[in-house]
């Protein structure tokens, strides 16, 4: 069976951290940005950026402390500006809907990888894989998104290799670090995708990575 290589298909459910704020102009239309707090059932929360177009806005409005649900792609953007993160990930939305209810984060990926996996140790000894995955946009464009897996998943991922394909299921989330600049300590977010399930893809129509 012919893999689909336009896979990107994230569904949200949680809390607006705090009212949109104006992101970019494209083609005419407004964008704006807010934080989406998402909570794991660890108590935990993740919390990420959502990009909406100011028509979906306009029939949803948001502030501070709304429920909503969002159902979208995740997208990388390359920051040339020199401040902040080199590789901005985020939400883009297609719908965005009211919604009560218990909080919610999956997602679905088939892309290639682009940069061979690293596996490493934690230091209490649990295994973890960092991988770059390159996921088509329609119309000739790619996302580059960083994924990482855990345990007997993560072995897995440790024996694949650049221009393999895989179809991921997961979640999309945030971890917070530290990063020491000219001796100072400071706290960063990271966003990243939670790898649950993956398997390998067809060969068929692959993109190049």
């Amino acid at each position: 069976m012919q893999t689909d290589w336009n896979v990107n298909r994230a569904v949200l459910r949680g809390t607006a951290a705090a009212a949109p704020v104006v992101s970019h102009e494209n083609h005419g239309m407004i964008y704006w940005t807010f934080p989406l707090a998402v909570l794991r059932l660890s108590g935990s929360e993740d919390r990420v950026n959502v990009i909406v177009s100011g028509e979906l806005l306009s029939d949803c409005p948001v502030g501070e402390g709304t429920c909503v649900e969002v159902e979208g792609e995740v997208r990388s953007f390359n920051n040339k500006s020199g401040k902040g993160s080199r590789l901005v990930i985020s939400l883009y939305a297609r719908t965005l809907v009211r919604a009560e209810g218990e909080h919610l984060n999956t997602l679905e990926l088939v892309g290639v990888l682009c940069k061979p996996p690293i596996l490493r140790h934690t230091p209490l000894g649990r295994e973890i894989c960092d991988l770059m995955l390159a996921v088509n946009r329609r119309y000739g464009r790619a996302d580059y998104l960083p994924c990482i897996a855990w345990g007997a998943l993560a072995q897995r991922c440790g024996a694949l290799g650049v221009g393999d394909a895989v179809h991921i299921e997961g979640r999309f989330q945030s971890r917070k670090y530290t990063k020491v600049f000219d001796g100072e300590s400071v706290e960063k977010t990271a966003y990243e995708i939670s790898v649950m399930k993956l398997e390998q893809a067809g060969e068929e129509g692959k993109p190049s990575a």
